[in-house]
């Protein structure tokens, strides 16, 4: 399938390993060019000399910042730095952000003040500064990366599952407000998928809750947990959910907004 993204500018957070590295290889594979956007430099310079490596001939589509994005400044600055490098800002793909285990009174003032800066207010802040640019384009994509438990919360996920079900709601709105103009706005509810945010962040609460898995390798406890709670038998890879975000990041998707895609292996929990 076409997507029609050729030459088409985007900027992906969180895009160093996972998910958002692999949404970056699905986009620039079909022609985009990509400003990826993580705190780790190490990582991030890796990142980049990968995709580079895949288009020899189009390395200066492949562009990287070293950024926080929680900072309140951090939204102009990345919008700033892909004007400067494309000319314009056509896709938007938030992906910041990590899981956090635990229930309400686990959760101290610092976990929801960390995790709401990264993943809900980085997420507002950069849309609101991209959008004017895809306004004057009449043609933008704007993808959240959210959680199935926005839709179906787990109070083992708390503070996560609050926020997946704010970003939910943040996407439906936003699609109604700048429907008109051209773009269009989705999220996707991410299930149990197989990334190091999973094995740094999900695994060792797994093996706090869970005596029997306290001496599985990491690989075999996200095969175990995934049987357990996923329809289909196994996690998702990041590859499957980039597949996802490029359709809707694509304009081959003219029609899908406000939408948040449940891409969890019919699973309505992953803990």
């Amino acid at each position: 399938m076409n997507l029609e993204i050729e030459g088409k500018a985007a900027i992906i957070t969180g895009a160093s390993a996972g998910i958002g590295f692999a949404v970056a290889e699905e986009l620039l594979a079909n022609g985009a060019r990509v400003l990826i956007v993580a705190r780790d430099k190490e990582r991030l310079a890796d990142a980049t000399r990968k995709l580079a490596s895949k288009v020899d001939s189009r390395s200066n589509d492949v562009v990287a910042l070293a950024a926080d994005v929680s900072g309140p400044e951090a939204a102009g600055m990345i919008v700033d730095h892909a004007i400067k490098a494309f000319g314009g800002i056509d896709i938007l793909v938030n992906n910041a952000g990590r899981a956090h285990a635990g229930g309400l009174m686990a959760s101290t003032e610092e976990d929801w003040q960390e995790m709401t800066a990264v993943k809900l207010t980085s997420m507002r802040r950069l849309c609101k500064a991209a959008i004017p640019h895809m306004q004057k384009a009449k043609w933008g994509r704007i993808v959240n990366m959210s959680s199935i438990g926005g839709i179906y919360p787990n109070p083992k996920l708390f503070v996560s599952h609050v926020l997946s079900g704010a970003i939910n709601n943040l996407t439906k709105s936003l699609a109604l407000e700048v429907a008109k103009d051209g773009i269009l706005v989705n999220a996707i509810g991410i299930g149990a998928v197989a990334t190091d945010n999973w094995a740094n962040n999900m695994v060792p609460a797994v093996r706090r809750s869970r005596p029997e898995f306290a001496k599985l390798s990491d690989d075999d406890i996200i095969a175990r947990i995934s049987a357990e709670c996923t329809p289909v038998g196994r996690a998702g890879s990041a590859r499957e959910i980039a597949a996802i975000a490029a359709f809707l990041s694509s304009g081959r998707n003219g029609f899908v907004t406000g939408d948040t895609i449940e891409a969890s292996g019919g699973a309505d929990r992953f803990m």
